[in-house]
């Protein structure tokens, strides 16, 4: 699985990644992981009552709005949008992307362009089930990830629906659209 024919800027953005990494390494290894703190572009704004723990990256034109939630390591690409009650885990998002409001993203990779309205939710761990471990499926064919969180890779002009759900290793390809209400487990395509 190659991150690029779901996120086309995502290499141009992260040079120093090897183009061979998995999106599940890379949640898992984020490169800026170890810094003391939340790099913030001058450009960039956060409301008071948002949250962002450290590491995080907050590029320039981003919005954060108040009692959003951001931790765990994140990258936000040029002109993310945040809105208020979303909370953000050990995410990249990048350019042009909008979590409207009340929507949980975990461990995943976010393309340009995305669009996820209210109460879009992206799990990232299976609680429904003994076996943890999250597992991927393209064309039919199942991927083991050997991790336990991970929740998806968007790509780049999707648009996820109100209240819709997101499994754990779900893969959506460019333009797809998820409507309202709707529960997308590919595991059971």
């Amino acid at each position: 699985m190659r991150i690029d024919d779901y996120v086309s800027a995502f290499h141009s953005r992260f040079p120093f990644l090897d183009p061979s990494i998995l999106p599940w390494q890379i949640t898992t290894q984020l490169p800026f992981r170890n810094w003391d703190g939340v790099l913030v572009h001058n450009a960039a704004t956060i409301e008071a009552g948002a949250m962002v723990k450290p590491p995080a990256v907050i590029s320039e034109g981003c919005f954060i709005a108040s009692t959003a939630y951001v931790r765990g390591g994140a990258f936000l690409d040029q002109g993310v949008t945040i809105g208020p009650g979303c909370e953000l885990k050990t995410t990249v998002i990048m350019a042009g992307s909008t979590l409207a409001h009340f929507n949980f993203v975990g461990d995943s990779i976010i393309g340009s362009d995305v669009n996820m309205e209210a109460g879009a939710v992206v799990a990232n761990h299976h609680n429904d089930r003994g076996d943890k471990e999250v597992r991927i499926y393209i064309r039919g064919q199942e991927i083991r990830t050997g991790v336990d969180k991970f929740g998806a890779v968007i790509g780049d002009h999707c648009r996820l629906g109100a209240n819709s759900v997101l499994s754990p290793g779900t893969v959506l390809e460019r333009n797809e659209v998820v409507g309202r209400l709707v529960l997308v487990n590919q595991a059971h395509r």
